[in-house]
């Protein structure tokens, strides 16, 4: 199984959200997704995270909390275990990002972006949970075909 960070950073009530449009060659082209990656070789799941914020946004996250772990199977990609966080305290200044568009979105209008469907629970879980979660989502092409909160 792959192993990857994902991270929503927050602020005013809002989202940095990453728009899925450069790559040609990607499982989440023309979605909305937090900012994260692949672990290199060796790497804990913080310094994964803290390294692939400051590659994508050159933010550098001086707060932030480990808020799960989302099971991502998808017959169109490796099955990864994506290790999610939240953060609300950052320094620097947002760079352009080679994986797409980033934009500071209300945590209101999320839903109205095109997000993998999973997504939507997971967003749920984030607001209504205070202590780490475990969700498995799998998909058939775009379609959610199954989600189980463990």
């Amino acid at each position: 199984m792959l192993q990857t960070t994902l991270c929503y950073i927050e602020k005013d009530n809002q989202y940095l959200m990453l728009h899925r449009i450069s790559k040609k060659q990607d499982v989440n082209r023309d979605k909305w997704i937090g900012v994260g990656g692949k672990f290199e070789p060796g790497e804990a799941p913080e310094e994964c995270l803290l390294r692939e914020v400051k590659e994508e946004t050159g933010l550098t996250l001086l707060s932030y909390q480990f808020r799960g772990v989302l099971t991502f199977c998808c017959d169109k990609a490796e099955p990864e275990y994506i290790f999610l966080y939240t953060a609300d305290r950052f320094a620097g200044t947002l760079t352009d990002c080679d994986e797409g568009e980033l934009t500071w979105v209300d945590k209101d209008a999320l839903y109205d972006l095109n997000l993998w469907e999973g997504d939507k629970i997971m967003f749920r879980l984030l607001a209504e949970r205070e202590t780490p979660f475990s969700l498995k989502l799998c998909y058939q092409g775009d379609a959610l075909v199954e989600a189980k909160e463990l």
